[in-house]
């Protein structure tokens, strides 16, 4: 069954938070860590401990030290390293307790549904003012809930983009329900079509599309299948080749092809817990990291409060449907079908080349999810794309100081234009 745990504090009076998901791996996968850097002692004294290359001739002058110090030095080399151990791991307890306790909720109105098929909602946030501006449908990933793209009044590129003077509309695509459950992409294509259709309706033109992420290779699917009613089209950190730089994760989903497959068909989805763990293995540093710092901060700043607005809706996750999350493990991850030529929506190949209206490529240098090398061969590919670099990552693109300068702006002023031509 679709994952049905509760909206982690969307417009909630009270937070009921319990911290990062899944909590449970995020506080051994740090203790082993920790545990394991006084487990290695031995190696390092006895000199088999291996270093990367330019480590190496620091850690044997460490070790010669200590020998040279006697034994003493390593007890007390030990007992520093227990001591570290715990603090490290109480400065995570203490962010995660920070964020559980902290007063913020999320109290932003959300924009009127307009259109729903299904679980899809179709939010209108359209000015009074620019009613008659260019439409632009806003297309975010199936594994994070939309509203990423309009998370508070000071980091909303909805809001931005209705401020100049353009046409948003959000495809809030929500949790899969029981029609959803046996989507595959081609569902949900198709259901993305019918909202352009619905867009087109209500504001007389053809709308732009603007994909985040996985919402990216959807609306370029879109784009392809029907050209004639998209105006142009803008991805934002859009993943193509699935394997650059990432050769040992595609032997990895090949690997857990059987097992992994048999759970997903057993439960239906690819449950939230499960995906947030496979993100997790991207840095498994980053949440103790982040934690930490986020404990040293003023519980009332600015910043506090951007940090838990981003980790609720981090943490409000929805599941993928089943055949949704094999398409895109075994077939995106494993196999590169995009990148290859062999993804395919109802027989036809989804092929960049064959878009044909104006596009945009937006990719942020420092994305862990989708490296630049991932999607720079969509750029490359679509002719007479323009491409632009950012410097953030990838939620970061969306959310950083930089983000009105670097991305809103850019974005509205080449919707704007395109319009014009």
């Amino acid at each position: 069954m679709p994952d049905r745990l509760p909206p982690a504090n969307r417009n909630l009076a009270s937070p009921t938070r319990l911290g990062p998901r899944p909590l449970p791996l995020h506080l051994m996968a740090h203790a082993s860590t920790l545990m394991g850097s006084r487990a290695a002692l031995p190696l390092l004294k006895n000199g088999l401990l291996p270093w990367k290359p330019d480590l190496a001739p620091e850690a044997e002058s460490l070790r010669q030290s200590l020998d040279a110090a006697g034994p003493s030095a390593w007890i007390e080399l030990d007992k520093a390293l227990a001591a570290e151990g715990l603090a490290r791991h109480q400065a995570l307890l203490d962010g995660i307790e920070a964020y559980r306790r902290h007063p913020y909720s999320r109290d932003l109105p959300e924009a009127p549904a307009i259109w729903r098929q299904g679980t899809t909602l179709l939010r209108d946030y359209r000015t009074e003012e620019a009613r008659d501006g260019l439409p632009v449908l806003v297309v975010p990933s199936l594994i994070n809930r939309a509203y990423i793209l309009d998370l508070t009044q000071r980091r909303s590129l909805m809001r931005y983009l209705a401020r100049r003077g353009l046409a948003p509309f959000l495809l809030d695509w929500d949790a899969p329900g029981q029609e959803e459950r046996e989507f595959d992409l081609a569902h949900y294509v198709i259901r993305l079509g019918h909202a352009v259709d619905e867009v087109t309706r209500v504001t007389g033109r053809k709308p732009a599309l603007a994909g985040y992420c996985m919402g990216g290779n959807l609306a370029l699917a879109a784009a392809i299948l029907r050209p004639d009613t998209i105006a142009s089209l803008a991805l934002l950190a859009t993943p193509w080749d699935f394997h650059a730089g990432r050769l040992g994760q595609a032997a990895m989903m090949r690997a857990l092809e059987q097992p992994l497959g048999a759970l997903i068909e057993r439960a239906d989805c690819l449950p939230v817990d499960l995906l947030q763990a496979m993100f997790a293995t991207l840095d498994p540093h980053l949440v103790a990291r982040k934690f930490a710092a986020f404990a040293r901060l003023k519980a009332r700043s600015a910043r506090a409060r951007d940090f838990v607005a981003l980790e609720d809706w981090a943490n409000d996750g929805v599941a993928l449907a089943g055949p949704v999350a094999r398409e895109c493990l075994f077939g995106w991850y494993g196999a590169n079908t995009p990148a290859k030529g062999h993804w395919s929506i109802g027989g036809l190949p989804i092929l960049p080349e064959r878009i044909r209206v104006p596009t945009l490529v937006l990719i942020p240098e420092r994305d862990r999810i989708v490296p630049p090398e991932a999607a720079e061969p969509l750029a490359l590919a679509i002719r007479g794309a323009r491409s632009l670099k950012v410097r953030g990552g990838h939620v970061g693109m969306l959310l950083s100081a930089r983000a009105k300068t670097e991305v809103y702006s850019p974005l509205s002023r080449w919707l704007v234009r395109t319009a014009m031509q």
